[in-house]
């Protein structure tokens, strides 16, 4: 979830022969984050629908999960975004489990971010990223459930080649806690680590592709290891007008494994496919 020049690119130069637009990195790279975090004095509203396809191996499950956030730099180096989680889920024709489709309000998030180093000046672009967030469906069953969970996030990026080519790494940890009816309560945690690059094909318009590594573990101290899945992907950005842009990428997992499990990819703990669309205006 994360400049408020309205994604990566701040003023498209649509017209042959004009100066190309000054980079902003932040939705460049899909999943991944670029560390620009806008500039005192914009707001940016952001409609963020992450699509979730795909997990266990019989049956059908399909998660979306649409989000809505205000983001309002409040300096150059610091940002705050509040936001709204919805959700839907569907589970069919799964073997223990019942046919259900759930769909409504979910809760809601805050995202602070502290730029550390601006990449304008130092080697590279450095920001820390902290989302606490509450709800009330648990995001791996698509039961209802009192849901609290934080993720935190290092964005480091670099343009590799100047107004052309931008690179980003990213290092995520989360932790979750769901609490059901009848007392029960799972409590997890994740690590994720993740690389992209994109490039400029046109001067509204990026093209890239980006990995990820992510680890699922019980507990909320990374205590025991659940599975692992390995996703690649394209990313695409483009800028609709000068205040408004899009971002898209669809991961597909091509390795992993679920710790209690021989069989390749992991589809108990991550989806065998994760799609991310971003819209964005500026006003």
């Amino acid at each position: 979830m994360s400049c408020l020049l309205a994604g990566p690119v701040a003023a498209i130069a649509h017209e042959a022969g004009q100066a190309e637009a000054e980079i902003d990195s932040e939705h460049l790279f899909g999943f991944t984050e670029g560390s620009d975090i806008g500039v005192p004095g914009e707001r940016e509203l952001e409609q963020e629908t992450t699509a979730r396809i795909g997990r266990l191996r019989a049956g059908v499950v399909r998660a979306i999960d649409p989000t809505l956030a205000l983001k309002l730099p409040l300096s150059s180096d610091f940002r705050i975004a509040p936001g709204l989680s919805f959700s839907h889920f569907d589970l069919a024709a799964t073997p223990g489990l019942p046919v259900r489709g759930e769909s409504g309000f979910n809760g809601g998030f805050v995202e602070t971010r502290l730029r550390l180093l601006d990449r304008r000046t130092a080697p590279i672009g450095l920001t820390l990223s902290v989302v606490p967030s509450i709800g009330t469906i648990d995001g791996g069953s698509g039961l209802a459930a009192r849901a609290y969970g934080v993720e935190a996030a290092l964005l480091a990026d670099r343009e590799i080649i100047p107004g052309l080519l931008v690179g980003a790494l990213n290092l995520n940890l989360g932790l979750a806690r769901a609490e059901f009816g009848g007392g029960e309560t799972v409590r997890s945690s994740g690590l994720e680590v993740s690389g992209a690059l994109a490039y400029r094909v046109r001067p509204w318009l990026f093209l890239g592709g980006e990995l990820r590594y992510a680890r699922a573990y019980e507990g909320l101290g990374l205590d025991r290891f659940a599975g692992a899945a390995l996703y690649l992907g394209p990313t695409l950005y483009a800028a609709l007008s000068e205040g408004a842009w899009m971002s898209f990428t669809w991961g597909v997992q091509v390795a992993g494994g679920a710790a209690a499990d021989p069989r390749p990819l992991d589809l108990t703990n991550f989806d065998r496919h994760q799609l991310r669309l971003r819209v964005g205006l500026t006003f």
